[in-house]
Protein backbone atom coordinates (compact mmCIF):
# COMPACT_ATOMS: atom_id res chain seq x y z
CA UNK A 1 0.00 0.00 0.00
CA UNK A 2 3.13 2.50 0.93
CA UNK A 3 4.67 2.07 -2.51
CA UNK A 4 1.89 2.36 -4.58
CA UNK A 5 1.12 5.74 -2.60
CA UNK A 6 4.72 6.71 -3.11
CA UNK A 7 4.64 5.62 -6.74
CA UNK A 8 1.30 7.64 -7.09
CA UNK A 9 2.75 10.73 -5.77
CA UNK A 10 5.64 10.37 -7.83
CA UNK A 11 4.01 10.23 -10.72
CA UNK A 12 1.41 13.59 -9.80
CA UNK A 13 4.67 15.59 -8.73
CA UNK A 14 6.61 15.10 -11.46
CA UNK A 15 4.52 17.09 -14.20
CA UNK A 16 4.43 20.21 -11.30
CA UNK A 17 8.00 20.04 -10.70
CA UNK A 18 8.99 20.03 -14.22
CA UNK A 19 6.50 23.00 -14.82
CA UNK A 20 8.45 25.03 -11.83
CA UNK A 21 12.20 23.98 -13.59
CA UNK A 22 10.01 25.12 -17.10
CA UNK A 23 9.67 28.49 -16.32
CA UNK A 24 12.83 30.31 -14.14
CA UNK A 25 11.29 33.26 -12.02
CA UNK A 26 12.42 36.97 -14.07
CA UNK A 27 15.60 38.97 -12.10
CA UNK A 28 15.30 42.24 -11.40
CA UNK A 29 17.73 43.29 -14.25
CA UNK A 30 15.40 41.33 -16.81
CA UNK A 31 12.28 43.30 -15.81
CA UNK A 32 13.98 46.75 -15.88
CA UNK A 33 15.52 46.05 -19.17
CA UNK A 34 12.59 44.25 -21.11
CA UNK A 35 10.53 47.22 -21.47
CA UNK A 36 12.92 49.62 -22.89
CA UNK A 37 14.27 47.31 -25.00
CA UNK A 38 11.35 46.74 -27.11
CA UNK A 39 11.06 50.67 -26.85
CA UNK A 40 13.90 51.06 -28.09
CA UNK A 41 13.25 48.47 -30.96
CA UNK A 42 10.11 49.60 -32.04
CA UNK A 43 11.61 53.78 -32.21
CA UNK A 44 14.19 52.84 -34.45
CA UNK A 45 11.47 50.94 -36.62
CA UNK A 46 8.59 54.10 -36.26
CA UNK A 47 11.36 56.53 -37.18
CA UNK A 48 11.44 57.42 -41.21
CA UNK A 49 14.48 56.87 -42.94
CA UNK A 50 14.89 60.56 -43.78
CA UNK A 51 15.33 61.82 -40.30
CA UNK A 52 17.91 59.01 -38.74
CA UNK A 53 20.49 61.82 -39.71
CA UNK A 54 18.29 64.22 -36.97
CA UNK A 55 20.61 65.69 -34.15
CA UNK A 56 18.82 68.47 -32.50
CA UNK A 57 22.38 70.34 -32.55
CA UNK A 58 25.58 69.35 -33.87
CA UNK A 59 27.35 68.47 -30.78
CA UNK A 60 25.09 65.31 -30.02
CA UNK A 61 24.81 62.09 -31.81
CA UNK A 62 21.83 61.56 -34.98
CA UNK A 63 18.99 59.59 -34.00
CA UNK A 64 20.31 56.55 -36.03
CA UNK A 65 23.77 56.84 -34.32
CA UNK A 66 22.14 56.48 -30.88
CA UNK A 67 20.73 53.27 -32.68
CA UNK A 68 24.21 52.09 -33.42
CA UNK A 69 25.57 52.63 -30.41
CA UNK A 70 22.93 51.22 -28.32
CA UNK A 71 23.04 47.92 -30.36
CA UNK A 72 26.68 47.83 -30.03
CA UNK A 73 26.86 48.81 -26.21
CA UNK A 74 24.29 45.74 -25.88
CA UNK A 75 26.66 43.36 -27.21
CA UNK A 76 29.30 44.29 -25.34
CA UNK A 77 27.54 44.87 -21.98
CA UNK A 78 25.87 41.16 -22.74
CA UNK A 79 28.68 39.40 -24.10
CA UNK A 80 30.20 39.90 -20.85
CA UNK A 81 27.40 38.72 -18.73
CA UNK A 82 27.41 35.59 -21.00
CA UNK A 83 31.05 35.19 -20.11
CA UNK A 84 31.87 35.86 -23.85
CA UNK A 85 34.59 38.11 -25.74
CA UNK A 86 32.84 41.28 -26.13
CA UNK A 87 33.12 43.16 -29.29
CA UNK A 88 34.17 46.90 -29.86
CA UNK A 89 31.39 48.73 -28.16
CA UNK A 90 31.51 50.84 -31.26
CA UNK A 91 31.65 48.49 -34.16
CA UNK A 92 27.93 48.85 -34.98
CA UNK A 93 27.81 52.41 -34.84
CA UNK A 94 31.06 52.14 -37.02
CA UNK A 95 29.54 50.05 -39.25
CA UNK A 96 26.22 49.63 -40.16
CA UNK A 97 24.48 53.77 -41.52
CA UNK A 98 21.29 52.87 -43.32
CA UNK A 99 18.12 52.23 -40.98
CA UNK A 100 17.14 48.47 -42.44
CA UNK A 101 21.22 47.96 -41.06
CA UNK A 102 20.97 49.44 -38.31
CA UNK A 103 16.98 47.77 -37.34
CA UNK A 104 18.46 44.72 -37.87
CA UNK A 105 21.71 45.33 -35.80
CA UNK A 106 19.59 46.31 -32.94
CA UNK A 107 17.16 43.74 -33.67
CA UNK A 108 19.89 41.22 -33.07
CA UNK A 109 21.97 42.73 -30.09
CA UNK A 110 17.88 42.72 -28.47
CA UNK A 111 17.53 38.69 -29.37
CA UNK A 112 21.62 38.47 -28.06
CA UNK A 113 21.01 40.01 -24.55
CA UNK A 114 17.74 37.84 -24.65
CA UNK A 115 19.93 35.05 -23.72
CA UNK A 116 21.83 37.15 -21.34
CA UNK A 117 19.23 38.15 -19.05
CA UNK A 118 17.49 34.42 -19.15
CA UNK A 119 20.60 33.26 -17.13
CA UNK A 120 18.87 32.15 -13.51
CA UNK A 121 19.33 34.29 -10.95
CA UNK A 122 21.93 32.52 -9.28
CA UNK A 123 24.46 32.79 -11.89
CA UNK A 124 24.69 36.27 -11.82
CA UNK A 125 26.20 36.33 -8.49
CA UNK A 126 29.56 35.60 -10.17
CA UNK A 127 32.37 38.47 -9.82
CA UNK A 128 34.49 39.31 -13.21
CA UNK A 129 36.77 42.16 -14.21
CA UNK A 130 34.42 45.54 -15.48
CA UNK A 131 36.30 48.27 -16.71
CA UNK A 132 39.08 47.30 -14.34
CA UNK A 133 36.59 46.99 -11.24
CA UNK A 134 35.34 43.55 -9.81
CA UNK A 135 31.37 43.40 -10.41
CA UNK A 136 28.75 40.63 -10.95
CA UNK A 137 26.95 39.97 -13.87
CA UNK A 138 23.73 40.77 -12.29
CA UNK A 139 25.46 44.45 -12.28
CA UNK A 140 26.26 44.12 -15.60
CA UNK A 141 22.70 43.90 -16.95
CA UNK A 142 21.98 46.48 -14.85
CA UNK A 143 24.63 48.83 -16.35
CA UNK A 144 23.13 47.47 -19.63
CA UNK A 145 19.09 48.35 -18.94
CA UNK A 146 20.35 52.01 -17.22
CA UNK A 147 22.24 52.91 -20.63
CA UNK A 148 18.93 51.86 -22.58
CA UNK A 149 17.02 53.52 -20.60
CA UNK A 150 19.26 56.70 -20.89
CA UNK A 151 19.55 56.56 -24.48
CA UNK A 152 15.44 56.16 -25.01
CA UNK A 153 15.35 59.19 -23.21
CA UNK A 154 17.37 60.25 -25.91
CA UNK A 155 15.23 59.27 -28.37
CA UNK A 156 12.17 59.91 -27.11
CA UNK A 157 12.77 63.77 -27.44
CA UNK A 158 14.14 63.06 -31.20
CA UNK A 159 10.87 61.39 -32.24
CA UNK A 160 9.03 64.58 -30.43
CA UNK A 161 11.04 67.08 -31.89
CA UNK A 162 10.03 65.35 -35.49
CA UNK A 163 6.19 65.22 -34.03
CA UNK A 164 5.21 61.62 -33.58
CA UNK A 165 4.63 59.81 -30.07
CA UNK A 166 7.59 57.52 -28.65
CA UNK A 167 6.55 54.15 -27.70
CA UNK A 168 6.52 54.49 -24.03
CA UNK A 169 3.72 56.97 -24.52
CA UNK A 170 1.07 55.30 -26.82
CA UNK A 171 -2.13 53.96 -25.15
CA UNK A 172 -1.13 50.44 -24.35
CA UNK A 173 -3.49 46.87 -25.70
CA UNK A 174 -5.90 45.37 -23.72
CA UNK A 175 -7.47 46.28 -20.01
Amino acid sequence: MLKRALLLLAVVASPLAAQGAAAPAKTDAQMLWEDVANYLVQSAMDMPADKYGFKPTPAVRSFGEIIGHVAGSQNMFCAMALGEKPPAEDAVEKAATTKDALVAELKASTDYCRKAYAQPAGSLTGMMDVFGQQRSKQFILLMNATHDNEHYGNLVTYMRMNGMVPPSSRPRGGA
